[in-house]
């Protein structure tokens, strides 16, 4: 079934992740749809200093709105930012210094942010990791599964309260098609049991944040929660992570612009927030989150699942004397996974 998934795949990701796909779907969008006034409001874009980041931090600015750079790398978040001032004319553009692979101080972070600030309209999780080698940080925890789910977990969920202040929140994150040909793993999470393959764990992190961005919408009816695929882009992250897919591919990348088209449209266009919460959108438009005849539905029992691990997990790494209060009341958090499984059923 892996094999035929994969093949099914490959077959939509050239016809529809490419540049000519792109092309192709852009004949649809509404130019109204980006012709917004974003004067006042506030974004926050994690991985924002390069690629499909900047160029949605970049788009952001240029419509006036307050952007906050999440960055790893100081150095290279200064040069984005003099860009983007730069090009974009507007001076609210504001870095901030945070490595997701460290989680517990994602939470503190956060808390911080909090603190500091009354208003986020805005939070994109766009920052991403496929390292091809196992490693585990300070926690202990598999680094891509730190940054890719459990940061974007913690994250979210930390920042919700400050969303939910104001109008329209919305919350989105940049996944990828990936993750079609990867079923839900529930256990496991962090690859210490299996042969570890860079691109599976990738992919099955991605379809752990379509489901995170699922359980989020029916639990906070507030914010509108969307994720998204934004094809394959001619980016550093990809050329550095994936170089024989770059090179074969090279003349039918997306520009990073193309990329972020439509987390662009999820953040500010007035049509995008009219469309249900907590779906998958390529292109501008919803798409399904499972390939046909994949096999790969997941039940609700094991979607909570999944969400209940996670709470586990990021209230480990809290902080000692941590002031926020990660869990929903939709969510228990007591007793093993399958205990947790079991209830659910």
């Amino acid at each position: 079934m892996s094999k035929y998934r994969n093949i099914v795949w490959f077959l939509k990701a050239m016809q529809e992740y490419t540049r000519g796909g792109y092309e192709t779907a852009s004949r649809n969008f509404l130019a109204k749809d980006l012709s917004v006034n974003l004067d006042g409001q506030s974004f926050m874009i994690t991985g924002a200093n390069s690629g499909i980041g900047k160029a949605t931090a970049m788009a952001i600015a240029k419509k006036g709105g307050t952007v906050h750079m999440v960055c790893r790398n100081k150095e290279r978040a200064e040069s984005a930012r003099e860009d983007i001032v730069k090009e974009a004319g507007n001076n609210n553009i504001h870095i901030h210094i945070l490595d997701l692979s460290e989680t517990r101080k994602v939470w503190e972070f956060a808390e911080d942010f909090k603190s500091k600030h009354t208003s986020l309209n805005v939070l994109i999780n766009n920052a991403g990791s496929m390292l091809n080698i196992r490693e585990v940080n300070f926690e202990g925890l598999e680094k891509n599964f730190a940054i890719n789910t459990l940061g974007v977990y913690i994250l979210t969920k930390g920042l919700i309260p400050l969303l939910e202040k104001n109008t329209e929140p919305r919350v989105i994150t940049v996944s990828s098609g990936g993750m079609l040909v990867q079923k839900l793993r529930i256990t496991d999470l962090q690859t210490e049991k299996r042969m570890f393959d860079s691109t599976m764990v990738y992919a099955q992190n991605k379809r752990q944040q379509v489901v995170m961005t699922e359980e989020w919408a029916r639990t906070y009816p507030r914010i509108h929660f969307s994720v998204m695929h934004p094809g394959w882009a001619d980016t550093p992250a990809v050329a550095m992570t994936m170089p024989q897919l770059y090179e074969s591919l090279r003349c039918r990348l997306r520009t990073p612009e193309q990329g972020a088209d439509t987390v662009i449209w999820l953040a500010v266009s007035p049509a995008a927030a009219r469309t249900p919460s907590g779906k998958f959108f390529q292109d501008r438009r919803m798409v399904p989150v499972h390939l046909p005849l994949a096999w790969t539905r997941y039940s609700r029992e094991k979607a909570r699942a999944l969400m209940v691990r996670l709470e586990t997990l990021a209230k480990r790494v809290q902080p000692s004397g941590g002031r926020s209060q990660l869990n929903s009341p939709a969510i228990e958090t007591t007793g093993s996974l399958q205990d947790c499984i079991n209830k659910a059923a």
